[in-house]
């Protein structure tokens, strides 16, 4: 018996000897690194507890209650363990980065989950299946690593993203009604889209920038002599963001002080007109720095920042072709409403801008929880969310701000100026690339005129209001009157260049050189330089480049309670289908889901780009010489320096050592491309000239997009 015991005793211990080794064994490869704090993306709402209601805009659902948890799957089964192979990235090579034995561990875990839920998927069991997928997916996107940021979490998203992908379209995927739905809607979205620009509420409502004191006492002294109809009062919150916005988040004032030319009178007008204090402008230039285009994290849209609910019940409609919420003039006045409702409950303009961010019930809970209807009372007491609580003191320092330019260097910044345009009213369906071309405009130029366009498209259905460069009304209507109408969204004009031929534009467009002669009515193939054709391209016979294309960045979102996949693509402006494919989803139910991956729809590359002869001046000699027979032209984008001024000294050095040191008359040209953020005022700092040189030189534009092109001529 006692040498049994001994045996067994044995026994024991060397199973657990060679289990510690196994363990260690497999955990090898994962621990690339020491362990270290893993880099947050931004800093979350503490962890305050608050009412949940449905948000009013964009700020609302930011100030969702609890902060950005990681979350955690549930521990597999012995068989899953047993049918889970080590993730590929543990056999990647050590990297230098912090976190990254955090970011192993992540991986290992989400790899864990996807493999646990392929078996269960192969094995009959789809709804225990779809339950690993949402634990991988809410373990990768929940957790605070930018998944961009590491070659193993991207490789780990592509590839789960893919393999649900492939297992929707065997099965998994959606149901009849939602498939026959999406399947209606195809060819709508192979439109090219608008592009939508990043809310910069989202940027500074993730801060809390500690107060200067010399800040303060300036503005402190400042207010005295500020005339405002919105009360305006100094904290440590506000000193705090005035020490911001005047440091390192200058950029992402002066870009919204910029574009507030362009619609500032309109603003105050409309709230004059409605009964609100005027200087509720600044709301707007908080929450979106005037960008009509503007998406918050969270999906709401337009200059004032609308969630698609909230902008229903205030006569903003929206559909696949058109979002009233980035029409500046009818969402200001739905704002306008909204922000006397709100004050009217009550009865304070900080408390309804607090409201305006997070929802009229958040703020009534936090009131009848206090017994204080004052905002900088329910901000000591801690009981509104951090986004709603900072909300105010943004606004207040951006009033400061903006009412003192001379104190905060902003004299010399140049607003935009108010756009001219002419409207016509249309009840056909137009592609805005044939508008640009009887109006010799540009598709970029329309989209700034009619940003509540979603695509390059005008309605199906219905009547719209389409905005037209100032003076070119009968100029498109003439030119308009020569295409079919129910060709309008295909045909195009095309303006004769040196050596074009039937048969190369037969090729370019899609079409043949017998359509285009028949419709010109041509007698001769012989083409005239500067003549006029219309081409008829058959329906849906476009170049590829015209297909839509969504941003490679990811945009993360947050579930709330009441969420569904179509509520989610409505506020978005993407579709369903999309929504589903890339988060591995079925129905319409998020049941079960806390974040969710999405790409904000963007306009194809080959029309944000439009080529520099669109903006270019149409003669050929003059002061400008951008169009001179002997300007030399370089594309910035082909081989850039590391800066624009070593580009600048790179020309010069080209132009002195080919016998020319002096700056001549037909001086050298750069084709620069407006990257995200830029201004007129930064390219113009950054290649030595001025805005109303590069205004002069780019047929007088006023508003820049990302991915346009601009001449900007050099040694003047």
């Amino acid at each position: 018996m006692r040498l049994a015991n001994l045996y067994v005793r044995t026994t024991a211990l060397a199973a657990l000897l060679l289990a510690a080794c196994s363990c260690q064994t497999a955990q090898r490869p994962v621990s690339l690194l020491p362990p270290t704090t893993a880099p947050a993306i931004s800093q979350n709402a503490t962890s305050q507890k608050t009412p949940n209601p449905t948000p009013s805009n964009s700020s609302g659902s930011k100030a969702a209650p609890g902060s950005a948890a990681v979350a955690s799957s549930p521990a597999p089964t012995a068989n899953q363990e047993a049918q889970t192979p080590a993730p590929a990235e543990a056999n990647s090579p050590a990297q230098s980065t912090p976190g990254s034995d955090a970011i192993a561990d992540l991986v290992a875990r989400v790899e864990k989950e996807y493999q646990a839920g392929l078996a269960n998927y192969q094995a009959g069991n789809t709804d225990a299946a779809k339950k690993n997928f949402d634990n991988a997916f809410n373990a990768l996107l929940g957790s605070n690593f930018d998944i961009r940021s590491d070659e193993r979490l991207g490789k780990e998203f592509d590839r789960i993203v893919a393999g649900v992908d492939q297992l929707n379209l065997n099965g998994l995927g959606g149901d009849t009604e939602s498939q026959q739905q999406d399947a209606a809607q195809q060819d709508t979205q192979q439109e090219p889209q608008q592009k939508s620009e990043p809310a910069p509420i989202d940027q500074t409502n993730d801060l809390t920038p500690a107060a200067d004191a010399g800040t303060k006492a300036k503005a402190e002294a400042e207010i005295k002599n500020t005339h405002s109809d919105l009360p305006l009062m100094m904290t440590d919150q506000v000193a705090g963001y005035i020490s911001y916005f005047s440091g390192r988040g200058r950029g992402v004032f002066e870009r919204a002080f910029i574009r507030s030319g362009r619609y500032h009178d309109m603003i105050v007008r409309t709230l004059k007109d409605e009964g609100v204090p005027q200087d509720l402008i600044y709301l707007a230039q908080a929450e979106s720095g005037f960008h009509p285009l503007a998406v918050s994290r969270v999906g709401a849209r337009g200059i004032w920042q609308f969630m698609a609910s909230r902008a229903r019940g205030y006569g903003l409609s929206h559909n696949m072709y058109v979002d009233d919420r980035q029409d500046p003039e009818k969402s200001t006045r739905a704002a306008a409403h909204h922000l006397k409702d709100l004050y009217n409950q009550f009865g304070d303009w900080y408390l309804a801008m607090a409201a305006y961010n997070s929802g009229p019930g958040t703020v009534q809970a936090a009131v009848k929880r206090t017994g204080y209807a004052d905002f900088w009372e329910l901000y000591r007491r801690n009981v509104l969310p951090k986004e709603t609580r900072n909300y105010v003191p943004i606004i207040l320092a951006v009033t400061i701000m903006t009412k003192n330019p001379s104190q905060y260097g902003l004299d010399e910044v140049v607003r935009d100026r108010p756009a001219d345009y002419d409207t016509v009213t249309i009840n056909y369906p137009v592609d805005l690339r044939l508008v640009a071309e009887c109006v010799n405009s540009s598709a970029p130029e329309l989209q700034d005129l009619n940003p509540s366009l979603l695509r390059l498209t005008t309605p199906r259905e219905g009547k719209f209001e389409l905005h037209l460069p100032a003076g070119t009304r009968d100029q498109y209507e003439t030119a308009i009157n020569t295409i079919p109408a129910d060709m309008r969204l295909w045909w195009r004009y095309h303006t004769v260049q040196s050596g074009d031929t039937l048969a190369a534009l037969a090729r370019t467009y899609h079409t043949t050189a017998k359509s285009i002669s028949e419709t010109n009515h041509l007698d001769s193939p012989a083409l005239e330089a500067d003549a006029r054709l219309v081409i008829p391209v058959a329906p849906g016979k476009h170049p590829t480049s015209d297909a839509a294309t969504y941003a490679r960045r990811i945009t993360r979102y947050k579930v709330h309670k009441g969420d569904t996949v179509e509520t989610v693509a409505d506020n978005f402006g993407i579709s369903p289908q999309m929504l589903r494919r890339w988060n591995g989803l079925r129905g319409s139910s998020l049941s079960g889901r806390r974040v969710l991956a999405l790409h904000l729809p963007i306009s194809p590359s080959a029309h944000e780009a439009e080529v520099a002869s669109a903006h270019q001046p149409k003669h050929s000699t003059g002061s400008s010489g951008a169009a001179s027979s002997g300007a030399k032209t370089e594309t910035a984008a082909t081989k850039p320096p590391a800066t624009k001024l070593a580009q600048i000294e790179r020309l010069e050095v080209a132009r002195a050592d080919s016998g020319h040191p002096e700056p001549r008359h037909d001086a050298t040209i750069v084709h620069h491309k407006v990257k995200t953020g830029e201004t007129l005022y930064s390219i113009a700092n950054a290649y030595r000239t001025t805005v109303a040189a590069l205004k002069r030189d780019n047929r007088n534009i006023a508003t820049i997009r990302p991915g346009m092109i601009l001449i900007v001529p050099l040694g003047r």
